[in-house]
């Protein structure tokens, strides 16, 4: 069920359709004129044949957030702020860029962090949260033959606009939910499994962000992390590293038209966590069983935990 700091903002929205095609923009005060927006009091209330996308715009999700009586919230929002600028700016050619930019290998990433959840989404009566879904690709994949119900949530709405697109054209009925990630809008063991593919480290705080997480899981719940890490081969580390730090800016400049983009990504993943800490910062917050698995050399590392 949805919580008390997120209905209020629902109630403000109440149902909103509009047939309007005109064009979307990442602006309080853009139409929302391809999607439904319903007022929503749980999401038990929807079944797998249904498509929802609750918008939750910038405004009111940070009205949101200043109750959840968090320390240093104001330097948190003006961050989230700086990357769903940046994130809007890119949507367009996000996917194009994360598959030229990864030899199409970070399909096989995705498709690693489906097996580690299988079984839950072959349940029916299970719940899986895909946070900071981007354009949703993970989303898909997670959705492809699921029996789950699978919902993408993320704060940068142009990215959403792509996810409903691929979703529609796809299966036709995957939830998507505008919000922030550090302030989700489902209440306490909630969620049978959680994901977030490479968007931990673009949080404000990431403790936080994982407290948050664990905050939504059921006891048992799972939680799987998918993320640029620490290379650990001697020479490939050193290859990459080049690539990652002095390439990779040029091509994703060029592409996407924003150079910033594209520097912010080597650097905020030179100051993430490496594969240990994470672990630790996991095991920290509460989950169990925590354990990871190197992908690509580890560049990437998949890590999973459960909540007690």
């Amino acid at each position: 069920m949805l919580t008390d700091r997120s209905y209020g903002a629902l109630l403000e929205l109440k149902y909103l359709c509009s047939t309007n095609k005109s064009s979307l923009r990442d602006s309080e005060n853009t139409p929302l004129d391809t999607f439904a927006v319903f007022q929503v009091e749980s999401v038990n209330h929807f079944n797998n044949r249904d498509r929802l996308l609750i918008l939750l715009i910038p405004r009111m999700t940070a009205q949101i957030a200043t109750k959840t009586n968090r320390p240093n919230i104001e330097q948190e929002a003006a961050h989230s702020a700086a990357v769903r600028e940046m994130f809007s700016g890119i949507a367009r050619r996000y996917d194009l860029l994360n598959h030229v930019l990864s030899l199409n290998i970070d399909k096989r990433w995705r498709r690693r962090v489906r097996t580690l959840l299988a079984d839950v989404l072959a349940r029916d009566d299970a719940r899986v949260l895909d946070v900071a879904c981007g354009t949703g690709d993970l989303t898909m994949v997670l959705q492809e033959g699921a029996q789950a119900m699978v919902i993408g949530t993320d704060f940068c709405r142009p990215m959403l606009a792509i996810a409903k697109k691929k979703s529609d054209a796809a299966f036709g009925r995957v939830p998507l939910i505008e919000a922030d990630a550090m302030t989700l809008p489902l209440a306490d063991d909630s969620i049978d499994a959680a994901t977030i593919a490479f968007g931990l480290r673009n949080l404000p705080n990431i403790e936080n962000g994982l407290r948050e997480l664990y905050r939504i899981l059921k006891p048992g719940g799972r939680l799987v992390v998918l993320e640029f890490s620490t290379p650990f081969i001697p020479g490939f580390r050193q290859l990459f590293n080049m690539y990652f730090r002095r390439i990779l800016p040029l091509i994703g400049g060029a592409v996407s038209g924003s150079r910033a983009a594209y520097t912010y990504l080597p650097g905020s993943v030179a100051k993430f966590l490496d594969q240990k800490e994470l672990v630790e910062l996991m095991k920290k917050i509460g989950f169990a069983s925590v354990e990871y698995t190197d992908l690509t050399g580890g560049v990437v590392a998949v890590h999973s935990g459960s909540k007690q």
